[in-house]
């Protein structure tokens, strides 16, 4: 057998194993958006729930999905990169420096209950934060430091060294390179690290479902310290705990949140896509 028709032969299995992963994902995103779209209105989207969460809209759900997310995003991703840069740029080989990253990945394996139930512990009880969105907000945002951590370092230390040379030459401090010339050229990278965490952060429940979110409140967040109702643990519970509940409402509620999480993916990629294309290498 020749070595083009072993490559044929790969190319051939390669599409085959993405058709088998991507075929299923397909099938659920179809079924979701024709069985879901009857239920899609203004006053789906903009109205309060009533009548037992069976008529009337989803608007503090979706509210309190995207305040959760901001949330997550302003207390993860300064810790998060920054937490990156030290390991990338001024961290030295040591054994401390290895279990760091060790447990950043071992962090990245643990279930989200694990995080909700610690969430609960510090912010809720030990820091009397009350079942808050200031509580679910760090929890969640603990709980996508590793993603967010991992992908950053990655992104720096592909930025080619030559760059951090340069700017050591012209009398530069290590900062200002990462500043100015470091930081720049990896935000690609990061903004996907931040991306994968933050769509994980938008679509959880067991973390919300300790530490913040609420079984029925019709009325939106006044502060942070209150609690709300958030997309995914409102679907679990249309779906399991409402007797009777339309099942054109459960499909509409799983094409909002995902309409939403594919928005944050889509506003989010072109942002990196504009950065990658000013990269110069």
């Amino acid at each position: 057998m020749g070595r083009f028709t072993i490559q044929r032969v790969g190319f051939i299995g390669l599409a085959v194993v993405a058709l088998v992963v991507v075929a299923p994902i397909l099938f659920i995103v179809g079924v979701i958006v024709v069985r879901g779209m009857s239920a899609i209105s203004w006053e789906f989207i903009t109205q309060m729930p009533h009548d037992g969460m069976k008529a009337g809209g989803i608007m503090p759900a979706i509210v309190g999905t995207i305040v959760l997310t901001l949330g997550t995003a302003i207390a993860a991703i300064p810790v998060g990169v920054g937490g990156a840069v030290y390991l990338a740029e001024y961290a030295r080989d040591t054994v401390f420096t290895r279990a760091i990253r060790l447990a950043i990945v071992n962090l990245a394996g643990i279930p989200s209950v694990v995080y909700g139930l610690f969430g609960l512990g510090l912010f809720v009880l030990f820091l009397q934060f009350g079942t808050s969105i200031l509580a679910g907000s760090l929890t969640l945002a603990i709980m996508t430091l590793p993603v967010i951590i991992s992908a950053s370092e990655e992104a720096l230390r592909a930025v080619p060294t030559e760059y951090r040379t340069v700017i050591a030459s012209l009398g530069g401090t290590r900062w200002q390179g990462i500043r100015y010339v470091v930081l720049p050229q990896a935000l690609p990278g990061i903004i996907t690290g931040v991306i994968l965490g933050l769509l994980r952060a938008a679509g959880e429940t067991a973390p919300i479902l300790f530490t913040v979110s609420a079984f029925f409140l019709p009325r939106l967040p006044q502060s942070p310290f209150d609690r709300t109702m958030a997309l995914p643990y409102h679907l679990y519970v249309i779906s399991t705990q409402v007797p009777g509940m339309p099942v054109e409402v459960q499909y509409g509620t799983a094409l909002v949140l995902l309409g939403l999480v594919l928005s944050l993916n889509v506003v989010a990629t072109l942002i990196r896509g504009h950065f990658r294309r000013r990269r110069q290498w």
